[in-house]
């Protein structure tokens, strides 16, 4: 018997709000730590032509969002969403010193906050069976496979 699958934007079943509100938070903080990370290491380049910072900060961006997406549904990834966006917005201000991380000439610096943005817009409209686990159902004229 394959249960019913619940209604879109329900909570987990047994999971109470408390979970649900740690979960977010701590997305939050994941996307906190990875937005400050990120801003930091994505100008640096290896051999002064493969720009390695960018291409990991990228990558690091992606794995987080699906990661949250995975294991707090939509709302863990707004929560990580918030946090990244945040982080990289207040990194990119002018510092007490005249200090900027992330300049408004560098071309870098906006493929860092763009792309890292439409990155985690893109982890919002993966299917969501990717990150289900529950059974697929078999569909009608097929039989099922045996994994043996």
């Amino acid at each position: 018997m394959i249960p019913e699958a619940s209604p879109r934007g329900a909570r987990a079943p047994g999971r109470s709000l408390l979970q649900v509100l740690v979960v977010v938070l701590c997305c939050l903080l994941l996307g906190v730590a990875i937005g400050a990370l990120g801003t930091v290491v994505h100008r640096k380049h290896v051999l002064d032509w493969f720009p390695l910072g960018i291409v990991l900060a990228l990558a690091a961006t992606l794995t987080a969002g699906v990661l949250s997406r995975a294991w707090g549904r939509m709302s863990g990834l707004l929560g990580y969403g918030v946090g990244w966006l945040v982080v990289v917005q207040l990194m990119a201000l002018e510092g007490p010193g005249g200090d900027v991380l992330i300049p408004s000439v560098d071309k870098i610096g906006y493929v860092w906050s763009y792309a890292g943005l439409a990155i985690v817009a893109v982890c919002a409209f993966l299917p969501s069976q990717w990150f289900s686990d529950e059974p697929r159902p078999v569909r009608a004229g097929k039989a099922p496979v045996d994994p043996r």
